[in-house]
């Protein structure tokens, strides 16, 4: 089963995924270093952090699934 990330991926969602941590790192996504966020993660939702954060997210959700892709050649 193929998955493909949306707006509506939560940050716990898309840090399973093996190239997931990297990605978003490569956007400085505050987030992951942020103490109150690791009790929010099963609930922050991709799409609201980038609008947020003033991060594209268009951009990032085309390299999250395109790393999704690579790890399951």
């Amino acid at each position: 089963m193929l998955v493909k990330f949306t707006k509506n991926a939560t940050l716990s969602q898309i840090l399973r995924h093996p190239e997931g941590r990297r990605v978003l790192a490569k956007y400085h996504l505050p987030c992951l270093h942020c103490p109150m966020a690791a009790y929010e993660i099963g609930k922050l939702k991709i799409g609201e952090v980038t609008r947020m954060y003033g991060i594209n997210l268009g951009s990032l959700l085309t390299e999250l699934n395109s790393s999704l892709k690579n790890c399951n050649r």
